[in-house]
């Protein structure tokens, strides 16, 4: 089981693909499984949550705090300069309202699970992203309101029945939330719980794979006519990517962090939180149809943009060696 999970990591952006594909082919061929697929979207994505969940250490949030310097860093990148940066590029899409609410609910919240695999990598400090990660949460369901009614307007924010929003927080984020912390909880304990853990943690590939495929089933053939427009999110991501990679440098190098501290500000600067926003986008007014293709596009650029931030970031970001002399020379 080992091996294969290891082969679906190596191989997950292959597999998140063919997903994608694979749920476009029977969503254009058959229309008819829109309903099914739809149906099966919950269950799929709170399963994949769940898995999700179970990275965040819960038991470590009390240590989030003991590092000041690095926790304000992340704060202020995710939560004051990406809010800047996402403004400036979501003009691309700002002409189209349903384009605008599906960059800006994806962008506007910071990654909290694999951007810790990739930042790891990349020689960032993966401990303290882990501690970081129940903060950066909590922070995101907080302001995403906010930010929100500052870029849309108060007329979108309005416009929304708040009762299937909060229904899919509930039951899709809140429950597999609190499923994750007891299964921690149970793992710490005893054995099977530990198994239960394993055995989760193992499918969020195949899981995310699932995921695609339905949503993009289910949504695919009764927005096809505007599959055009979603090419417009593309540059949007592409250059969010690109830009968050100096933007993390600076402000980890202002902070005085150290190497890895840097390349994990970097990583969670850069990487976003689709999984958790795509509920809360499904949630949204049938106008708003297209809006979860557009969460999932960007899953899928920064898939490959973390592929090749991994090799990336170290060169930019180089560890100092110790020669004997004592003094440091920069390394990759």
């Amino acid at each position: 089981m080992r091996k294969g999970v290891e082969w679906m990591e190596r191989h997950q952006v292959a597999l998140y693909i063919a997903g994608l594909s694979l749920g476009a082919v029977v969503g254009m061929a058959w229309p008819e499984v829109a309903h099914p697929a739809e149906l099966a979207i919950h269950p799929v994505l709170a399963l994949l949550l769940y898995a999700t969940f179970l990275g965040i250490p819960f038991g470590r949030i009390a240590h989030a705090f003991r590092d000041w310097r690095f926790l304000s860093t992340i704060l202020v990148v995710n939560f004051v300069l990406v809010p800047a940066v996402v403004w400036l590029l979501s003009r691309i899409v700002a002409h189209d309202q349903v384009l605008l609410v599906g960059v800006l609910f994806v962008l506007l919240t910071p990654c909290i699970d694999y951007v810790i695999v990739f930042a790891g990598l990349a020689g960032g400090d993966e401990q303290k992203l882990l501690a970081a990660a129940p903060l950066l949460m909590l922070a995101q369901m907080l302001l995403l309101p906010l930010y929100l009614w500052l870029f849309v307007g108060a007329e979108f924010v309005e416009s929304v029945e708040f009762g299937p929003f909060v229904e899919a927080f509930v039951l899709i984020v809140a429950l597999p939330l609190v499923a994750a912390a007891l299964t921690q909880l149970a793992a710490a304990r005893w054995r099977i719980g530990r198994g239960i853990e394993r055995v989760v943690m193992g499918t969020m590939v195949p899981l995310m794979v699932a995921t695609l495929a339905v949503v993009v089933a289910s949504q695919v053939a009764s927005v096809s006519a505007q599959l055009g427009s979603l090419l417009l999110a593309v540059p949007v991501y592409v250059l969010f990517a690109a830009v968050m990679v100096p933007v993390g440098m600076l402000a980890g190098r202002v902070a005085g962090l150290d190497v890895p501290g840097r390349r994990a500000i970097v990583f969670s600067g850069a990487t976003r939180n689709s999984l958790v926003v795509l509920p809360l986008v499904l949630a949204l007014p049938p106008v708003f149809g297209l809006a979860p293709l557009v969460v999932v596009t960007q899953t899928l650029v920064e898939l490959v943009a973390m592929v090749v931030f991994v090799r990336l970031v170290p060169r930019l970001l180089p560890a100092a060696r110790v020669l004997a002399s004592g003094s440091t020379t920069p390394v990759s």
